[in-house]
């Protein structure tokens, strides 16, 4: 597996485990544009558009441009807010989607609320959800004493579809993918790595 030789030399000096949120400092930069694109795909890292903390945030979201990209990838820097590690990356189509769901989080909106703010904002056609796109993620509890743990999760948006319809089980099931909230505008294919 890839990330064996790639999490160690990064991550060695991460203050994520055993500090509180309001321990655990902003990283440079480079570190967060570094450890955001572990999430993706090795072809798509260099090109993906990063966004992360510290700095001025975009106007429909509570996240700073870390990094301009080239191809249709966005990730995640870790949240030093949180405890644990954890990144992702998205296709681009999916960004109001995400950012609405920051914004929320960030006013202290828990996730029924959440999810009814995009049902509304959906039914308005101020939201719409991409026919399909994936997301990728990468989390630790404390990557620093074993990168090479790191669980990854693969994430591809169906809106609408049913698990009938994909042949696949509604709920996890061992280790298989399974679709979770089937039938939603937000319908997604959950594949653990």
């Amino acid at each position: 597996m890839w990330v064996r030789p790639i999490l160690p030399l990064l991550l060695l000096s991460l203050p994520t485990s055993g500090l509180t949120a309001q321990e655990r400092p902003v990283l440079d930069r480079d570190s967060q544009i570094g450890q955001a694109v572990l999430a993706a795909p090795s072809s798509l890292r260099a090109g993906a558009t990063v966004l992360g903390y510290g700095g001025e945030e975009r106007a429909t979201d509570v996240l700073t441009v870390l990094r301009e990209g080239t191809n249709s990838l966005m990730c995640l820097a870790d949240d030093p807010e949180d405890e644990g590690f954890h990144v992702a990356c998205y296709h681009r189509s999916l960004d109001e989607f995400m950012a609405l769901g920051r914004r929320l989080r960030a006013e202290g909106k828990g996730r029924s609320d959440i999810m009814d703010a995009r049902y509304a904002a959906l039914e308005a056609g101020s939201l719409v959800m991409p026919g399909r796109a994936a997301l990728y993620s990468l989390s630790a509890d404390d990557i620093r004493d074993d990168p090479a743990g790191a669980r990854r999760l693969a994430v591809l948006y169906v809106p609408g579809a049913t698990a009938e319809e994909l042949g696949l089980p509604a709920k996890p099931d061992g280790d298989a993918p399974w679709l979770m909230l089937p039938g939603t505008p937000w319908a997604h294919v959950m594949i653990g790595r």
